[in-house]
Parts: structure tokens; sequence; C-alpha cells
């Protein structure tokens, strides 16, 4: 008994490392970035500890979501994919598991897939701005100006903040122009 309660703890203390690392590397990343050296180096801890970690049926989704997260952080993104498609598989009701296939089908030219990992995130809980905000993005990318202007009006109904993002977004250049998202987007201009 002593050795199965001692093998928990020690996973959790694994696991928790693990995103110590990713933590650090991302906390402050849009304020700070990190050079590439140091993010990958952290990520490649977050890697290494989850070597050492024995997967049970009750963490392996969770494994391989901070695998998926650490490969992302290395642009390393066809190989994320895989990590949360199988984290994905594992735990189907965790929506920062779609969010980050959709943000890594993006970055390897499959809006299709990342459209459709956003959509999955919107079935498990509706109620999260940052699904629409970024479905808002990938339709823009698609060219599509009706459907990204129907989520970006979403996204800033539920989180007024997002508003602030657009001017910079360089995703919305595409249907910059767009009379449409000119009107909705008026006020973030005014306001700046």
């Amino acid at each position: 008994m002593a050795t199965a309660t001692y093998q928990r703890v020690r996973r959790k203390q694994l696991l928790r490392e693990a995103e110590g690392y990713l933590d650090l590397a991302t906390l402050f990343s849009d304020r700070w970035p990190l050079s590439s050296t140091l993010r990958d180096g952290l990520a490649q801890r977050t890697l290494d500890t989850l070597d050492n970690l024995q997967s049970t049926s009750g963490c392996k989704a969770m494994i391989a979501y901070l695998q998926g997260q650490a490969l992302r952080l290395m642009e390393r993104h066809q190989e994320a994919i895989y990590a949360l498609e199988k984290s994905a598989e594992l735990d189907p009701s965790n929506i920062h598991i779609w969010l980050a296939l959709g943000w890594c089908y993006k970055r390897t030219g499959r809006l299709d897939l990342a459209i459709q990992s956003l959509e999955e995130a919107m079935s498990i809980d509706a109620n999260q701005a940052i699904v629409y905000y970024n479905l808002a993005c990938y339709w823009a990318l698609a060219c599509n100006a009706q459907h990204s202007l129907t989520y970006l009006t979403r996204a800033f109904q539920m989180d007024p903040t997002y508003r602030s993002l657009v001017a910079e977004e360089r995703d919305f250049d595409p249907i910059r122009e767009d009379p449409r998202f000119q009107l909705l987007t008026a006020t973030v201009y005014e306001t700046e």
C-alpha cells in the first residue's frame, strides 16, 4: 500500500513539475518573451519530466496534453498535433485540448481542422469567449467574413476586452477592408 501511495504522490509531483516548466515558458510571454533557446529548453525539460512518468489510465490524457503543449512551444506543430489528438481521444471533454489542437492545425495550414477543433470546444462549453474569438480569426483566414463577424460579435458580447486585440491581430487582415468588419470594430480604433 505504501508503494502505491508513493507512486501516486510521485506522479502528481512530476505532473506539477512538468506544468511548472510550461508555466515558466509562457507566463509572461506576451510582455517579455523568452528567447527561443530558453523557451525550447523549458519545453524540453517538460518532455524529459514527462518521460519519467509511469502513465496510468488516470493521467495518460494529461501527459499527452502536456507533451503536446511542450511540442507546440517548440514549434514542432505536427508532433504536437499527434500528442494532442491522443489527449483528445482520452479526454474529449477538455476544452483546452481542443483549443491547442486548433492552434496547431492553423499553423500547419489546416484551417478546416482548426475550425472543426474549435467547434468541438464550443460544443463542450459555449460560454468561452476565446473559442468565439479564435473561430473569428480562423474564419477570417479562410476569407469567410460572414462567419468571422458572427463569431467576433459573440466574442465581444461575452468579453469586451477582446476588442483591444483586433487592431494588432493579423488573422483579420483578409477581411479588414470589409465594411461590416470596419463597422463592428470601429469603436476599437476610436478608443485607442
